[in-house]
């Protein structure tokens, strides 16, 4: 009983949050994506586009079967594919660990927790809607808050550059060991090693 309650608490899938395009790719908004992608290849998973609206392969890593997920649908509509794969692969939302940006995080900073609300991100607040739940866990990217005057809508979807662009690169190679060591140690450990 305990293995198998263990097994219910085990992530089996990994959704990163971002905007679809070439003119999004660098962007702040799009830290999820970029973890994801190198998560896939880390684990050679193939990324495919079909059948759902998402980028989603499956694959397995330390003997368990892992799905990777990143909804093409923009950001504001991300939960619509995510209910829909997770659905059909019979996937619970508790099972599932989100990746996103998070403006109220220190630049380059990570934070795993358990779950909760959506922090006004509104790519969580779709997966929140479309799952009906907030009890998924989530990797938050630190971008924090815009330096200078302009909106947040605008400082999102810029790239990161000089030395906050290293310090971003950098947090998404980390954010690639977090999203590991989840799979592998689970969300407690993983959470008492990385936070």
């Amino acid at each position: 009983m305990a293995r198998e309650q263990e097994h219910q608490d085990e992530i089996a899938a990994i959704v990163g949050l971002g905007n679809p395009g070439k003119q999004y790719e660098k962007t702040r908004h799009n830290a999820g994506f970029r973890v994801v992608d190198l998560l896939a290849g880390d684990l050679s998973i193939f990324l495919q586009e079909r059948k759902f609206k998402a980028s989603w392969g499956a694959g397995s890593f330390e003997d368990r079967r892992v799905l990777l997920i990143k909804p093409l649908t923009f950001m504001n509509r991300s939960g619509e594919p995510v209910a829909e794969i997770l659905g059909y692969f019979g996937i619970q939302g508790s099972r599932v660990l989100v990746i996103h940006d998070d403006l109220d995080l220190h630049h380059g900073r990570t934070r795993l927790v358990r779950q909760g609300g959506s922090g006004g991100h509104r790519g969580v607040s779709s997966v929140i809607e479309h799952l009906k739940c907030q009890s998924f866990p989530r990797l938050k990217l630190g971008i924090g808050r815009p330096l200078h005057d302009e909106p947040v809508e605008t400082y999102v979807l810029q790239a990161p550059s000089g030395d906050e662009a290293r310090i971003f690169d950098e947090m998404i190679i980390h954010g690639v060991q977090v999203a590991k060591a989840v799979l592998a140690l689970g969300l407690e450990q993983a959470m008492n090693a990385f936070n």
